[in-house]
Order: C-alpha cells, then sequence, then structure tokens
C-alpha cells in the first residue's frame, strides 16, 4: 500500500466509525408526545380483574378450592429466571431441561393459607406445594 493511501483509507475508516456511532439522542416530537386521551378498560374486565397468567392462576386456585375468584386475593407477582424447566418445582425423579427460563412466581391468598403458582416459558402457570427456589 502506497503512503498516500494509507492516511486516505485512515480517515475514511474513521469517519465511518463515527457514523456508525452512538446516535443523537435529542428527543424527537414522537417520543415525547403523550397520549392526553385516558386510557380504558375493556368492558369485559374491571380494573381489578387480573389478567394473563395471574388471572389464569387466580382461576385456577379458586376452582381447586370451590371459592369465587374473588375470594382469592394477589399477593405479589415477581418476574424471575428460573434455573430449568423444573421452572422452581422440581419433583423427585423428574428430567427437566437444563436451560434458563424467563417466568413469574404468582403468590395468592385464600382465607389464611398463601398458595404459589410459577410459569415460564410457554407453560401456564402451574401451582407449585413445594418450591424449589
Amino acid at each position: 500500500m502506497t503512503a498516500t493511501r494509507r492516511p486516505a483509507l485512515l480517515l475514511a475508516a474513521c469517519a465511518l466509525l463515527v457514523a456508525c456511532g452512538a446516535p443523537d439522542r435529542s428527543p424527537s416530537s414522537e417520543e415525547t408526545a403523550v397520549d392526553p386521551s385516558p386510557s380504558s378498560t375493556p368492558p369485559s374486565a374491571s380494573p381489578s380483574t387480573p389478567t394473563g397468567a395471574v388471572g389464569q392462576a387466580v382461576d385456577d386456585l379458586a376452582t381447586t378450592l370451590g371459592v369465587d375468584a374473588g375470594e382469592v386475593e394477589v399477593v405479589s407477582v415477581e418476574e424471575v429466571t428460573w434455573r430449568d424447566g423444573s421452572r422452581g418445582c422440581a419433583e423427585p425423579g423428574m428430567s427437566y431441561t437444563q436451560a434458563l427460563v424467563d417466568g413469574s412466581r404468582i403468590t395468592l391468598r385464600a382465607g389464611e393459607r398463601t398458595y404459589e403458582y410459577h410459569s415460564g416459558g410457554s407453560q401456564p402457570p402451574a401451582r407449585c406445594d413445594n418450591p424449589t427456589e
């Protein structure tokens, strides 16, 4: 490579690096726009009705205990990464995938007792009476 090409290539490489650097983060009108209209809850669900995995867990516990879903209190919902496919509820003698699984730990209360439900991967929440995690 000739001595005159080397600085030109170095300058071109620097220009490319600058162009590929962090984007200008000044807020655009799209990023700062706020929708002033109040959010609405679908007519079929009240604001206190749990949905998704939490709703499934509440419905399952209510059905299992033979109580109304309104009698099941959501104590906590915690996003977790389970260490394997057991989702923190391993059973003796069972084999599980050895991969991290994103999911949640849902704690419910009915009467005086609390119950744990574990969800993750493509599996719905399942009651876990003997959590291992």
